[in-house]
């Protein structure tokens, strides 16, 4: 796609009432661009598509990882293995996975990461009790970013 339709499509996002357009070339190519939208009850919130070409001014500003919280030192604290989108029940319908508070077992799935459309179930490296969840729900997460603190006594 051209750089100059990219930007009328990013405008006619930003100026109208529509959070999201997705765009088929007659090629197969698809371009979507959504609106960063915090509504209440929002779920799932596409990753941002880069577009080789694209001016990086159209482009959210990359934020910087997350520093891990400072924790006792008995605390376990357990870091995203991958860059994506933080979920922390298997669907909107469902229950989290953990709560503060909740014991886990070594191997327990405590999250589940989106990355490039693949879910990735990440599982508790320690058993212990959950101290604190740094994600909130539907996030972006980056890689090494803290997600659990878990206390292992």
């Amino acid at each position: 796609m051209q750089k100059s339709k990219l930007k009328e499509l990013i405008a006619i996002v930003e100026e109208s009432g529509i959070n999201e357009i997705e765009v088929s070339t007659w090629w197969g190519r698809k371009v979507r661009i959504t609106k960063n939208s915090n509504a209440p009850g929002a779920y799932h919130q596409p990753p941002a598509i880069a577009v080789p070409g694209a001016a990086s001014a159209n482009q959210p500003e990359a934020s910087p990882a997350a520093e891990p919280p400072v924790v006792s030192s008995d605390h376990h604290t357990i870091l995203s293995p991958i860059v994506g989108t933080f979920y922390r029940a298997p669907s909107p319908e469902s229950p989290a996975f953990i709560n503060v508070g909740d014991k886990l077992t070594k191997g327990q799935t405590i999250c589940i990461i989106e990355a490039m459309k693949i879910m990735n179930e990440i599982e508790s490296e320690v058993s212990g009790t959950v101290v604190e969840i740094l994600v909130e729900n539907a996030n972006p997460v980056e890689f090494n970013q803290a997600l659990v603190v878990v206390d292992p006594g």
